[in-house]
């Protein structure tokens, strides 16, 4: 590469910033591009509650979180992964550590601090922002021109090579809206649809006074379990919440991808619900049928097992007055409550995006066969994983490696 060479990088998330600092470092002039005012929106969101960067677990359970892309996955975070994410941030002045769940998180808890030494840095070494600045659509490097559209109008850039980071269709309000699928369909490059992933679901209705009631409140120290009809199973505690028509929440979005794919094979999916994970079926049918003398139901589900509030609600949900008052039924449904669920919730409201670029349209360097000189980085890619850190170490992992695809293609590598 000559210090002439000029990478347009086109998204200003994780991926895309990771990959411009790739690039500069290695002498590449480097022009960021973004449709919105100002880059790492989405990142800023996410670290609202605490930024959870990266998992401490072992390699080997770690890279087990991205299921059926595992194998494509696994070389990007072997050369960038969470240890080499700590490592960077580290060089920025931001330490970390390691909370209860194993999540890894700065000490600070804020992302704003390590986004503004990312960006200082990223301007030291001589990377261009363009803000307003949306891609519209023309991703050939040859002859080399790409158009944006600005609130001036029409402008055109050229590069020697593209790094595509423009995340996937969720949170369209923070930049990423898929816009890119279809225009980049339309030049041949083969694209996944896009689904909601780590998202919420609509079941088959809760009743007026349950979703008055309880909508909004959370299901705490319980169990989900589902299996789908290929045999993939999931089980864990946790808690989520009851939404108006549905639920949503961490438990939830741990299996929401098999939900997800369950739902569109079969029209439902029913996910089983353990009120009482850390009694036995047989503690808790002992416990309903106690002699409850005097006290009404609820009073007995409360004094003999804790069922109150929402749990004891969902339970009229699902059964009848008659079955309510059956031990063996109503002991049954304590330790699985059968919630039908529908539909998935749009993905603009997702947390992250399942589909996109397919890995069978790039090759080992993450460039697009269609597109020679076109690379594709994080959420655009045709994969997802589950919170906890695993979403942004895989974006900024991918981003490195459509960095140095780019390096080798113009002759540094």
């Amino acid at each position: 590469m000559t210090s002439s060479s000029t990478v347009a990088v086109i998204g200003g998330g994780p991926a895309g910033l990771m990959a411009a600092e790739i690039l500069s470092a290695a002498g590449a002039k480097v022009h960021l591009y973004d449709a919105m005012p100002s880059v790492g929106r989405k990142f800023l969101l996410a670290g609202r509650g605490g930024l959870n960067l990266t998992h401490s677990e072992p390699f080997e359970a770690f890279v087990g979180r991205f299921g059926e892309r595992r194998a494509e996955l696994e070389p990007m975070l072997a050369a960038f992964g969470p240890a080499q994410l700590r490592e960077w941030a580290a060089g920025l002045g931001i330490e970390t550590f390691v909370g209860s769940s194993g999540r890894v998180f700065p000490t600070d808890m804020k992302a704003a601090p390590l986004l503004r030494a990312w960006l200082y840095r990223l301007r030291e070494a001589g990377v261009q922002f363009h803000m307003w600045h949306r891609w519209t659509g023309d991703a050939a490097v040859s002859p080399g021109v790409l158009r944006f559209d600005t609130p001036a109008g029409e402008v055109e850039a050229s590069a020697d090579a593209v790094v595509l980071a423009l995340g996937g269709a969720s949170w369209a309000r923070l930049g990423s809206d898929g816009a890119w699928a279809p225009r980049l369909q339309a030049q041949g490059v083969a694209v996944a649809e896009l689904q909601p992933a780590n998202c919420g679901f609509d079941g088959s209705g809760w009743s007026a006074h349950f979703s008055e009631r309880f909508a909004g409140q959370p299901f705490k120290s319980v169990a989900v379990s589902f299996t789908d009809s290929r045999g993939r199973q999931f089980a864990r505690k946790g808690e989520f919440v009851a939404t108006a028509g549905g639920i949503e929440g961490s438990l939830v979005y741990a299996v929401s991808a098999l939900l997800r794919d369950e739902i569109v094979a079969n029209g439902s999916a029913t996910l089983l619900l353990d009120l009482l994970p850390d009694r036995s079926a047989d503690q808790v049918l002992a416990a309903v049928k106690h002699p409850r003398g005097a006290r009404s139901l609820g009073s007995h589900l409360k004094s003999r097992l804790g069922l109150e509030g929402i749990k004891a609600g969902v339970l009229y949900e699902v059964l009848s007055r008659e079955a309510m008052h059956d031990p063996l039924q109503l002991a049954q449904a304590i330790k699985a409550v059968p919630l039908r669920l529908l539909a998935a919730r749009p993905v603009d409201e997702a947390i992250s995006t399942a589909g996109g670029v397919r890995f069978d349209a790039l090759d080992a360097q993450l460039m697009a066969s269609a597109l020679p000189g076109v690379f594709v980085a994080g959420e655009m890619l045709d994969w997802e994983a589950p919170t906890g850190g695993y979403l942004l170490t895989a974006s900024m992992a991918s981003g490195v490696a459509a960095a140095r695809g780019v390096l080798a293609r113009l002759g540094l590598a």
